[in-house]
């Protein structure tokens, strides 16, 4: 391992060139780092004192038509190929020939430059959001929601007024985001006020119900009354618990009737199909009669209950969601 250079010893020229250049190629900082024998701070100093590295040219994806695709496309149009033939010969889709042509004033005129130029405009990054580059449907907008209106109200009701005014349309998820993320912050920020629900930042909108993540449930209303009177054993309740951070888990198997405790060392792997193999492992050890059926949370931890129930021929019920 090379010697760390001694602290205050500056960085040649050929050094600092060497260290844009490993960093230009991909480089980490601390590979740069342990290269010129510095600091990772010396190497932040360095392309801050700079000003940073260098914008690197814009490569045009392989599956972007190029300049010479859209030569023989504006040729093919002059000798009134269709588009499907355009295709062929270009190997391309003929969908992507059909786009390029409409979204680029059409058959006659259709010009390679404009289209190559418009392409490249396109493909910039990062974009002005819609409501920053159009001042007349900003303004429209936040007359909108000080009027109480909400963003899907606002996006429907210009749908409605102006069909054939694509400047005039926005979505709601536009609205939302200039409203809650800072970086695209087009409207002003205590119009957020001005929304119903009153928030300051946007609420996930991940799916509740867990009936889309496990298959096949039966719920605990289809259970035998001899499980809900604890009139027999071999019933069980079952759920997971997570450690500190969720890095290890236990499963408890609780019998109704004698409530009798048995606890599984789960470990950090908490996939459904180890839960249920060291969960079937641990009935096993039981006698039959002691081992009919087994009532969960609703957890995705026991998504894979029909292989556990054949491995084990203990049935399996989930409690319905509050």
């Amino acid at each position: 391992m090379a010697k760390r250079r001694i602290r205050g010893v500056r960085l040649t020229r050929e050094e600092r060139l060497e260290v844009r250049l490993l960093i230009s190629r991909g480089g980490s900082f601390e590979e740069a780092a342990e290269a010129a024998r510095c600091s990772k701070k010396t190497i932040q100093r360095l392309l801050s004192s700079v000003g940073g590295m260098p914008v690197r040219g814009t490569n045009r994806a392989e599956l972007r038509l190029s300049l010479a695709e859209r030569e023989e496309i504006s040729l093919g149009l002059g000798s009134e190929e269709s588009y499907r033939a355009i295709a062929r010969r270009l190997k391309r889709a003929p969908s992507t020939i059909s786009r390029e042509v409409n979204g680029n004033g059409g058959r006659r005129r259709y010009r390679v430059v404009h289209a190559d130029e418009a392409a490249y405009r396109k493909a910039e990054r990062p974009k002005l959001a819609k409501l920053r580059r159009s001042r007349r449907l900003r303004a429209r907008v936040e007359s909108m929601l000080n009027k109480l209106w909400s963003p899907q109200q606002i996006s429907a009701r210009l749908r409605f007024e102006n069909p054939d005014d694509p400047e005039l349309r926005v979505s709601h998820e536009t609205i939302y985001q200039s409203l809650f993320v800072q970086s695209r912050g087009a409207l002003r920020k205590e119009l957020s006020a001005c929304l119903r629900s009153k928030r300051t930042r946007r609420r996930p909108h991940g799916r509740k119900d867990p009936d889309g993540y496990i298959k096949d449930m039966v719920f605990i209303s289809d259970r035998p009354a001899e499980i809900e009177d604890r009139a027999v054993p071999g019933h069980w309740e079952g759920d997971l618990i997570l450690g500190a951070r969720g890095q290890s888990a236990i499963a408890t198997l609780v019998e109704r009737q004698t409530r009798y405790v048995m606890l599984v060392a789960i470990g950090r792997d908490k996939t459904s199909s180890h839960v249920c193999s060291l969960i079937a492992k641990k009935i096993k050890t039981l006698p039959k009669d002691l081992a009919v059926s087994l009532t969960w949370d609703r957890g995705k931890e026991l998504a894979n209950h029909l292989q556990f129930s054949v491995a084990t021929g203990v049935q399996v019920y989930f409690c319905v969601s509050g």
